[in-house]
């Protein structure tokens, strides 16, 4: 009988070149650029409306997070939820930063700033782009199934994480709080986390939750654990 991390990762190779996969890597992996923002946020229009400007940037991945521990100023964020301020949380801790703040922008888990400060965000993700990286083979497959292939894992252990956003772009205009009667835009707005799993760094399948709503696309990260840096991006097609 065959060993069982032998098994898989025959499993895991078959099914790479099986006519069944639909999707493949890009060879080096696009920057992350999270934003942790709210609609109740008055200085968060204007980081909104440069992660639109990034989105459409080759070789980046630009998403919106929206946090709810605004709420209570007066205006319900309607794409919060509270996942998206603990994945905030744990950055912070990692980063040591003293607290969560709206609008924070992270890159590639790695680095973080205000989110109103363009010069400063673009010249983290130009470093960023610079990196060396070693990411896993990473694969979608048929029947909500992902493959990652093996790699380096940080000393702290590492993560796959499910990501689904919404690529429209999509305006809401508060009608309480600091941006009252002010349209808010945006776009790459995440709508669905999850964590699949850990990663050993040997080949692994993963299952995927199904999509919470029509019309998102799909991201895989694998990264450190606990907020850690961000070590393999695959992004549906």
């Amino acid at each position: 009988m065959r060993r069982p991390l032998l098994s898989l990762f025959l499993m895991v190779v078959a099914a790479a070149t099986a006519a069944t996969a639909w999707a493949a890597p890009a060879a080096r992996p696009p920057v992350v650029v999270e934003l942790y923002t709210a609609q109740g946020c008055s200085s968060c229009r204007k980081a909104n409306d440069h992660l639109a400007v990034l989105a459409q940037k080759p070789g980046v991945l630009a998403l919106i997070f929206a946090v709810d521990y605004w709420d209570y100023l007066g205006w319900p964020d309607t794409f919060a939820q509270p996942a998206f301020a603990d994945r905030q949380k744990a950055y912070s801790r990692r980063l040591d930063v003293r607290e969560v703040y709206t609008p924070q922008v992270i890159i590639d888990g790695r680095s973080q700033t205000g989110g109103v400060k363009a010069e400063k965000i673009d010249a983290l993700v130009a470093e960023a782009g610079r990196n060396p990286a070693n990411p896993p083979d990473m694969l979608f497959m048929r029947n909500g199934r992902v493959a990652v292939g093996s790699g380096l894992v940080p000393r702290s252990g590492a993560e796959v994480w499910m990501i689904r956003y919404d690529p429209r772009e999509l305006t809401v205009t508060p009608k309480r709080g600091d941006n009252r009667g002010e349209p808010v835009v945006h776009r790459n707005v995440v709508r669905q986390l999850a964590r699949l799993g850990a990663w050993s760094g040997n080949p692994t399948l993963y299952r995927t939750p199904k999509p919470a709503e029509d019309g998102l696309k799909t991201v895989i990260l694998v990264q450190g654990a606990r907020g850690g840096k961000i070590i393999g991006v695959l992004v549906e097609d």
